[in-house]
């Protein structure tokens, strides 16, 4: 995963962003996203949201979206026993850099809250 990420405010059509996306969405274990758990850095997303679709709205600023999100659970930090409960079996997540924000979804199906 590009550690870069993909920077805000981007210019791109909203199609292209989502392709740049697509590139640099990968699996990664939690294991591997401690530093960033760490700063709070780690946003989840739950896995009925499109993780391209969140990194596109994050990327294009749109903080209406994001707090309705919010406001519904939908994205948000990961809650100390979730964080335990992937590290414990150092879960598998579908994460995407939006710096400084690494967007991570829990597609196993045994997604804790």
């Amino acid at each position: 995963m590009d550690v870069q990420g993909v920077n805000m405010m981007t210019k791109e059509s909203p199609e292209a962003l989502k392709q740049k996306l697509n590139l640099e969405t990968s699996r990664i274990n939690w294991h591997d996203l401690q530093v960033y758990y760490a700063r709070g850095h780690v946003v989840k997303v739950v896995p009925e949201l499109d993780l391209l679709d969140v990194a596109a709205e994050l990327s294009a600023d749109n903080k209406t979206q994001f707090e309705r999100w919010l406001a519904d659970n939908k994205v948000g930090d990961v809650a100390p026993d979730l964080a335990r409960h992937w590290y414990d079996e150092n879960t598998e997540l579908w994460a995407v850099v939006i710096a400084p924000w690494v967007l991570v979804q829990d597609r196993t199906g045994h997604v804790l809250h």
